[in-house]
């Protein structure tokens, strides 16, 4: 016996059927469902961020290390009972070495990420080209670029101050580094380091947020990520002093719908930091 065509329906079908019953209203989610999945969404957040940190910081560690010990003619696979002393300067040159190329791997796995999801439009899901924003004028951002570097030096020499930390100007560079490692030093921490972060953060991890947040809270859990991506061991100094450049990013991110505004910001703030740091104190 055939079935009923008209009493057997799809579920696509039952559906449209019962969406037209109650006037094309779709059922609403019990509190405890919308509770759950942004609990879930919200685990998914974190986890992929600390997915790309872990994943770019030990392969960095592992290519840095065999890499080295291929140029210096040591055997990688050696115990360490075998291997030969590293000077201090071989150490340090690995270290800076090692934090450049984690750097260029989180970029690295993002933007492959989002080519493997989003095909020819990845340059839109991490606001490398324009997507919808409220908009921001350009005299507004102008000033903001202008202004905030020395916003943010005072807040972190604040921050120092009330958590006893030592933050102040005529620093040196450490004495192990060369030129070249010196060189590579700032463009790691000028240039490099807000880049891969920004990509990351502001880029990927904030147009994930917006998928189950309103702005304000995409802006708030990118950086709250942001934040303690930066806790050191036994201080709380550090990652207190980036708040308010985290927020200001997030909302930089938010109103021009673009991932370069806050790069620019990022990289200028670092800049100003650094400059600060080692500018020479007078005679």
């Amino acid at each position: 016996m055939k079935p009923d065509p008209d009493v057997e329906l799809s579920d696509d079908r039952a559906i449209g059927a019962m969406l037209a019953a109650t006037g094309g209203a779709r059922p609403r989610r019990s509190p405890i469902r919308l509770a759950a999945a942004a609990f879930r969404d919200a685990i998914g957040l974190v986890l992929a961020t600390l997915f790309v940190m872990l994943a770019a910081a030990i392969a960095a560690l592992l290519v840095v290390r065999v890499g080295a010990d291929i140029l210096q003619g040591i055997d990688p696979f050696a115990t360490e009972a075998r291997r030969p002393r590293l000077y201090p300067q071989q150490l340090v040159l690995r270290e800076v070495a090692s934090d450049i190329l984690r750097q260029c791997l989180i970029v690295a796995i993002v933007i492959g990420a989002a080519i493997r999801s989003s095909g020819g439009a990845w340059r839109s899901r991490l606001a490398l080209t324009p997507v919808a924003a409220p908009g921001l004028a350009p005299s507004r951002l102008l000033a903001i670029l202008l202004l905030w570097p020395f916003l943010h030096i005072l807040w972190v020499i604040g921050t120092a101050e009330v958590f006893h930390m030592a933050f102040g100007r005529n620093v040196g560079l450490s004495p192990l580094l060369s030129r070249t490692g010196a060189i590579a030093w700032l463009a790691f921490t000028i240039v490099l380091a807000p880049v891969a972060e920004e990509v990351l953060m502001r880029g990927a991890m904030f147009e994930r947020a917006s998928r189950f947040l309103k702005p304000w809270g995409a802006i708030l859990s990118t950086s709250a990520l942001f934040v303690l991506l930066h806790i050191q061991v036994g201080s709380i100094a550090r990652p207190v002093s980036l708040i308010p450049l985290a927020l200001m990013l997030g909302w930089l991110r938010w109103r021009t719908g673009r991932l370069w505004p806050c790069i620019l910001l990022h990289v200028w703030s670092n800049l100003a930091v650094v400059a600060y740091l080692l500018w020479p104190a007078p005679a």
